[in-house]
């Protein structure tokens, strides 16, 4: 029942009309998802993955987002994925634990832009992506799920980039139903890719797997072939296979009336999720208490104890909580090349500081409500101490950015890439997405001169 459920769901998507609301933050989530891929190509997992593309024999089928290659939709939605969180920019899903952006929208836009889908089309995918993906991965469990090493990221984004799928292509509920079976034997990921020090595995993992492997059942399931029918529920079943944690019944809740997409987090800061809220407490702490760097004696950051080792003392700047702390008292700001500056992490006034930052790991019921808090205590030389806790990270549901604030940080991503005209355009264009015939009118400005 599930399983038919969802496939009705995702098939009848493309002829609803979505509420103004939905479509003005699908629109916010694409940008947002756009600044990330181009901002990617000139990380290590970007790179990695444009280099791996050019030892292909490609078409021009569609475009590798941010560079001037082309490829076939399969081969440019694993690496318009990985590009997507080849970085910790892109947006999160803090009940079901994944990343959704990264998934879905490199699968349905490279799916939609080689077939030359309408900007309304596009955002419809999406949508119904973000309704799906989360779903499954908070049914299957989210943080206990996680737990088991089983990657969530992975898993949620899949089914996203299936139901996005599908609805590029107009499949009808048993097609769709074909598009969930394949994703059931197709669902992977391990939670190994935390001991990887690059960021490469875990942009394939979060991005480049999932979205790929979405556009591969879309293509298999558009030639022809069939699945079982019923291939969540029962024994077996997918969520059979993961008794210990899953709720099946989540899988659906709310379908229909609750757009996921509307829960979905946009990061204010361009680092790893854990840091974020440490960020805001430090930053209050320096507008309220004008801190002097010189005096500071100890900063004791709490934070949810299984959070605390992914950001402790990190190799990779952007997950790196010290470091990113450090550089936030001593710059006032952080920019996207400061934020990822591998050089300045052996600066020996940072590297100073950074020895006076320390984590205390903490239960996560000791955060009620949201797992995603940190308090952060500063300790002066002079004895005072000064402390903040952040409730609501800013860019979470509950403490929204604008859209000022997220055209902004989508132009500082996109502008070293592809410069300050073409990122202003590009804005302008995804602001009225909606109205364009085909998006591959957004080619051009998709890519550098």
């Amino acid at each position: 029942m599930v399983t038919k459920l969802l496939s009705e769901y995702i098939a009848k998507t493309q002829y609803k009309d979505l509420p103004d609301e939905v479509i003005d933050k699908c629109r916010l989530h694409i940008i947002d998802t756009f600044a990330a891929i181009i901002s990617g190509t000139i990380l290590p997992a970007g790179q990695c993955s444009t280099n791996w593309i050019k030892t292909l024999k490609n078409d021009d089928e569609t475009i590798v987002i941010g560079t001037q290659l082309q490829a076939s939709a399969l081969n440019a939605s694993l690496v318009n994925g990985m590009l997507a969180h080849a970085d910790e920019t892109d947006d999160s899903h803090a009940p079901s634990l994944t990343h959704p952006g990264c998934a879905i929208i490199p699968a349905a836009y490279s799916l939609g832009d080689s077939r030359g889908v309408s900007g309304q089309d596009l955002i419809k995918a999406v949508t119904v992506g973000y309704d799906v993906g989360p779903r499954i991965s908070k049914a299957l469990g989210g943080e206990r799920f996680f737990d088991q090493h089983h990657s969530s990221h992975s898993v949620g984004g899949l089914f996203g980039a299936l139901a996005a799928s599908a609805s590029i292509l107009g499949f009808n509920a048993l097609k769709s139903s074909f598009m969930l079976g394949y994703g059931v034997q197709m669902a992977s990921g391990n939670t190994c890719w935390r001991r990887d020090p690059d960021h490469v595995e875990k942009a394939f993992d979060f991005g480049g797997m999932p979205a790929h492997n979405a556009v591969l059942a879309a293509s298999m399931v558009s030639s022809g072939f069939t699945s079982s029918r019923e291939s969540l529920e029962g024994v077996p079943g997918f969520f059979a296979a993961y008794p210990i944690s899953s709720r099946i019944e989540l899988a659906t809740d709310e379908l229909g009336s609750r757009h996921e997409i509307m829960h979905t987090a946009i990061k204010k800061w361009c680092v790893g999720s854990p840091i974020q809220s440490a960020l805001d407490s430090l930053s209050n702490l320096m507008v309220e208490q004008d801190l002097n760097i010189h005096l500071i004696d100890q900063i004791i950051v709490d934070l949810p104890a299984q959070s605390a080792p992914v950001v402790d003392k990190r190799d990779m700047p952007a997950v790196n909580l010290q470091f990113q702390l450090s550089l936030l008292l001593i710059d006032g700001r952080i920019t996207f090349n400061s934020g990822h500056d591998y050089e300045r992490m052996n600066d020996p006034i940072l590297v100073e500081l950074m020895r006076k930052i320390s984590i205390k790991p903490r239960h996560e019921q000791d955060f009620i409500d949201n797992s995603r808090q940190a308090i952060v205590t500063v300790l002066m030389k002079d004895q005072k101490k000064f402390c903040s806790h952040t409730l609501h990270v800013r860019g979470t549901p509950k403490n929204p950015m604008s859209k000022i604030e997220i055209q902004e940080k989508a132009f500082g991503l996109i502008a070293p890439v592809l410069g300050e005209v073409k990122s202003q355009h590009l804005i302008g264009q995804i602001d009225h997405l909606e109205k364009i015939k085909n998006i591959q009118e957004l080619r051009s400005l998709l890519t550098p001169n």
